[in-house]
């Protein structure tokens, strides 16, 4: 069966299939003389990348909708009931926790899986409003469940949805897990036969069990038990001002709980900013890793006099911080500037209070700086790399957890995502909120701001500068146009970039370094800067990464800029 063939019988089915609702069958009717809409909608089914399932919400199988999301629940069902350990609390069953974020049919999405779950005899614990990403990794662990499950799509805008698989250490599941969940959703052909109870029987048979601020509670004791400084907190907290924007996500409630809790007592929030809002209606993206996300915030900061901003995404996984620079003005931190000061503040009081284990790890991924490296050898602390995602930390969070042969200390990514404790495997933005702000904190109690630190660790360590790229290719031809450039970098590299040779070419799709496979090259250049190429797993984009160091910041700055322009030259003539 050809291409076209294929998507016009999967839109035919859809809109003979007596499982799907009127609502629906007119949505696609009303694009019939549209091929390239139909195409774009059917021409895949919605895939696991980094972050699971993840697409534009609307009718289709390459989209998220309650027929994408009930026929993934029945393919993880099929895999939980023929693998799964049964949960430390019901001998007899398997069970899911589930949560959801603020966009657009999260609670819908989030129910579905719930009935979905329920109608194959698995027990599902459902969050009873939006909760922090984090929180759910927490609670997989808390209640000893077989899997867990995110409605969300992070930072991505506001006509995407997703849908995260954990594991039973509270991770993201990893690709050779993903592919057996896959395996089982492939075989769920028809939509007849994904089996679901009604809300009122579920509940009835304790298949369906809703939990809520017990959770909370216990998440947020596990956050700021990794506090090293709480007590500078509470002596400095008088003259100690936050501005804190949740980007009209799900962090409002936790982060507050967990500055509060340590004993801050100044946190002022962005009232536009801090309601649940499926549409993000005050910003272009709900992206802490973008200035203009900080627009309003940096405007309530300067009336107040605050000493730091945070921001996080919508489901509170990621976060982003900003300070005042040595002229007074507010600087946005980088994803690898605040991975570093909290590598070195968290180090350096573990050390401090004599409690710096011999076997201490700090973890991070391949396209994230090498300063926190370099910074985590100062202590004497091994930094170990991971392919990008968070879950490829998670997972050997959870080998260490059994083999002892690391302490986890820290993990991150340049992205914006940081965890710091064991008691999630996920990255978290509460507890990265309330390490960020506990270190601004401890350093105006010394005089100095964060900025002030960050220029320290650079007179220190080196001039790391970085920066991210990305070209954005959408639909089937622009996943095509992806897979070509890769080829072709991939089979003939440059012999050198920005007139410095390529010393070596890293291609992950071989397996290096014992990780998995993926499409990703890293090209190392003989004056020891390195850039990076790698497809997003979640978003319709390639994207580029780049680092330098220098001998200063004017230098570094030079080579950084040279180094992009002529990686992105190479690209744009290709």
């Amino acid at each position: 069966m050809n291409e076209i063939n294929r998507v016009q019988t999967q839109y035919e089915l859809w809109m003979q299939d007596p499982a799907v609702d009127a609502q629906t069958k007119e949505e696609l009717r009303a694009i019939s003389d549209q091929p390239k809409e139909v195409e774009d909608r059917f021409y895949r089914d919605l895939e696991f990348g980094t972050g699971g399932l993840r697409g534009v919400i609307g009718a289709g199988t390459n989209r998220m909708n309650v027929y994408t999301v009930g026929r993934a629940t029945q393919g993880l069902a099929q895999y939980l009931l023929a693998t799964a350990p049964r949960g430390k609390n019901d001998a007899e069953r398997p069970s899911v926790v589930i949560a959801h974020d603020s966009r657009h049919q999260s609670p819908e999405f989030s129910l579905e899986a719930a009935l979905v779950l329920a109608g194959n005899g698995v027990k599902a614990y459902v969050f009873d409003s939006l909760r922090p990403t984090p929180e759910l990794s927490f609670a997989v662990r808390e209640l000893g469940a077989s899997a867990g499950i995110v409605v969300t799509a992070s930072h991505n805008p506001p006509e995407y949805n997703g849908y995260k698989v954990y594991g039973a250490d509270g991770g993201q599941l990893v690709p050779q897990y993903a592919e057996q969940v896959l395996e089982q959703i492939s075989l769920v052909n028809r939509f007849d036969q994904v089996k679901r109870l009604t809300r009122e029987d579920a509940e009835a048979q304790g298949l369906l069990v809703w939990i809520g601020e017990d959770i909370d509670r216990k998440f947020i004791a596990a956050v700021t038990a990794v506090s090293p400084n709480a007590d500078v907190v509470k002596k400095i907290s008088p003259d100690f001002h936050i501005v804190y924007t949740p980007l009209h996500g799900a962090g409002n409630l936790s982060v507050r709980a967990a500055l509060r809790e340590i004993g801050f007592e100044h946190v002022h929030i962005v009232a536009e900013q801090e309601q649940p809002d499926p549409n993000f209606s005050t910003v272009k993206s709900p992206n802490p890793e973008e200035r203009e996300a900080f627009t309003l915030a940096i405007e309530q900061a300067k009336q107040v006099g605050a000493d730091i901003i945070i921001g996080t995404d919508p489901d509170c996984d990621r976060m982003g911080a900003v300070v005042k620079d040595a002229n007074g003005e507010y600087f946005v931190l980088t994803g690898n500037q605040s991975g570093a000061i909290m590598v070195d503040y968290l180090l350096s009081s573990m050390k401090e209070r004599g409690a710096l284990p011999a076997n201490g790890v700090v973890i991070k991924t391949i396209v994230t700086s090498e300063m926190g490296a370099v910074i985590a050898q100062s202590y004497g602390v091994p930094t170990l790399n991971t392919l990008t995602g968070f879950k490829y930390i998670g997972e050997l969070m959870t080998k260490f957890e059994h083999s002892r042969e690391y302490e986890f200390l820290f993990g991150y990514e340049e992205s914006y995502g940081y965890l710091a404790g064991q008691y999630a495997r996920d990255k978290d933005a509460v507890v990265a909120s309330m390490l960020i702000c506990e270190a601004a904190a401890y350093y105006k109690s010394q005089g100095k701001t964060l900025y002030d630190v960050l220029q320290e660790l650079y007179a220190k360590h080196g001039f790391f500068m970085e920066k991210l790229e990305s070209k954005t290719l959408k639909g089937k031809d622009g996943v095509e146009q992806i897979a070509r450039m890769m080829s072709q970098w991939r089979s003939a590299p440059p012999a050198e970039v920005a007139g410095v040779q390529v010393a070596e070419v890293e291609d992950y799709l071989v397996g290096l370094h014992g990780l998995p496979k993926e499409n990703v090259l890293k090209f190392k250049l003989a004056d020891d800067s390195w850039f990076c190429m790698r497809p997003s797993g979640t978003e319709p984009k390639i994207k580029f990464y780049f680092a330098v160091k220098g001998t200063s910041g004017t230098e570094a700055s030079e080579r950084l800029q040279k180094l992009v322009q002529a990686v992105l030259q190479i690209v744009d003539n290709a």
